[in-house]
């Protein structure tokens, strides 16, 4: 397999420029302002936007176990339709990847299906520390843990635990921030003056701002007590964004946090439309919150940018306040709504990139991934900025069925997708192939 992409704008490493780029078999073999080689198939890409696909640390697959939501080949599918080119899956499915055996499950599903390249996080809970010290950093992406509530045996919030994972796990440890407590208090405060039917509106107030600052703060005390590698997920409010500094360069830094698109996009003002089709853990809240995470992006003390992609069925969603499940579709669209927001002004399109694939590939030390560079893989995207996408049923891959930007048109249209050099999503058709491969990583502090 040999591609020639001529004449595309280069995004990438904080500049735009015209290039020709080469693509031998898996590997970007060449980039210089002309390049001629005949035995290469040849693609125009004038006037159009080349970039490395997107890293998304954080997905839900549903497989095994939840696969009536979606599975690693239907989410794949639509992650790579959307830009992202791999991804980092969380351990809460049926049964939660909690031991070597189980996580060692995942990995073959997904050697054996997914379009894009893959890693799954080691599941931690308050009594299988042997099993995550087991799990080796070269290839496993990460150890979650849950200091909130989740699917089934993860729950972590038993204080001797928390000390030990944060003291002995060497690897990076990637937080869900949510005081269980706290959240638990709300529930019963609400459930009193509604029963069963919580209006919407009522979830900020429920997984509230409180209840994220008390998790997250005691994460990073934790982190900096025991010097230990820590990734908060999903910043959700401008309280806990004290929590982080901009000072340090990305691949030095020991606390680096995550925000999320539905975090940048939706306030709580969409509640009274989208209902529960909006509803996420840690909840969408404040505009001003949604404000200051945008100038945390760009002043870097959110570190990238993911989707928490979490698939229900429209039924399930469809159901009063306690019965919803949380979280929603996003891997389709995502890159779509970064640029959005960069036509807008919000974010520039280097930055963009930056945040969706430089530094995902920094911070977890992801090998030869993430930037569009000779001898790296050929990871790559063409984005036409000249032609529009309507987000609508009939186009949406996910298993589910839904977007929660269903009837939005954004500006821009993802047109191919390579994946080690595999064109996988050619002008809105997937070409079906199991080409992912399991990510490596090289960063060990």
């Amino acid at each position: 397999m040999r591609y020639l992409l001529k004449q595309a704008t280069l995004i990438n490493e904080g500049t735009s420029a015209v290039k020709d780029v080469l693509i031998n078999n898996d590997i970007i073999e060449k980039i210089a302002t002309s390049i001629s080689d005949p035995t290469a198939t040849e693609i125009n890409c004038e006037g159009k936007y080349l970039v490395p696909g997107s890293i998304d640390d954080q997905v839900h697959f549903r497989e095994p176990g939840l696969t009536h939501k979606g599975n690693i080949l239907t989410e794949s599918r639509a992650a790579v339709a959307g830009g992202i080119t791999s991804f980092m899956e969380m351990p809460n499915t049926v049964p939660n990847a909690l031991t070597q055996e189980l996580l060692a499950d995942k990995y073959a599903i997904a050697a054996n299906s997914s379009i894009a390249n893959y890693s799954f996080f080691m599941g931690a809970s308050n009594d299988n520390i042997e099993e995550v010290l087991k799990t080796d950093p070269k290839n496993v992406c990460g150890v979650k843990v849950f200091m909130g509530s989740s699917t089934g045996n993860m729950l972590v919030d038993a204080p001797t635990t928390l000390n030990k994972i944060f003291s002995e796990v060497p690897m990076l440890i990637a937080t869900h921030c949510e005081d269980e407590t706290t959240v638990r208090r709300n529930m019963e405060i609400y459930r009193e003056k509604y029963g069963e039917a919580v209006p919407i509106k009522y979830h900020p107030e429920i997984r509230s701002a409180e209840a994220c600052y008390l998790s997250s703060s005691l994460a990073v005390s934790l982190a900096k007590k025991h010097n230990a590698r820590l990734h908060v997920l999903h910043i959700s409010t401008e309280k806990e964004l004290s929590l982080f500094e901009n000072t340090t360069p990305l691949a030095q830094k020991r606390i680096t946090a995550e925000a999320c698109v539905h975090h940048l996009w939706f306030s709580e003002e969409d509640y009274d439309q989208k209902g529960t089709l909006i509803k996420w853990n840690p909840a969408v809240k404040k505009k001003s919150d949604r404000d200051a995470i945008w100038q945390a992006v760009l002043d870097n003390r959110i570190d990238v940018i993911a989707t928490d992609h979490a698939p229900h069925t429209r039924e399930e969603k469809n159901n009063e306040y306690f019965s919803a499940p949380s979280g929603g579709p996003l891997v389709q669209h995502a890159l779509l709504a970064l640029f959005e927001k960069a036509k807008q002004g919000i974010i520039s399109k280097e930055r963009v990139i930056e945040k969706t694939a430089h530094a995902p590939s920094i911070l977890f030390g992801v090998e030869n991934r993430g930037f569009i560079r000779e001898g790296y893989f050929a990871d790559l995207v063409i984005i036409n900025p000249n032609k529009s996408t309507t987000v609508s049923k009939e186009n949406i891959l996910y298993d589910c069925g839904w977007s929660p930007f269903e009837g939005i048109t954004f500006s821009h249209q993802i047109e191919k997708t390579f994946v080690n050099g595999n064109l996988v999503f050619d002008n809105d058709k997937i070409i079906d192939q199991s080409t992912g491969k399991r990510l490596t990583f090289n960063r060990f502090d």
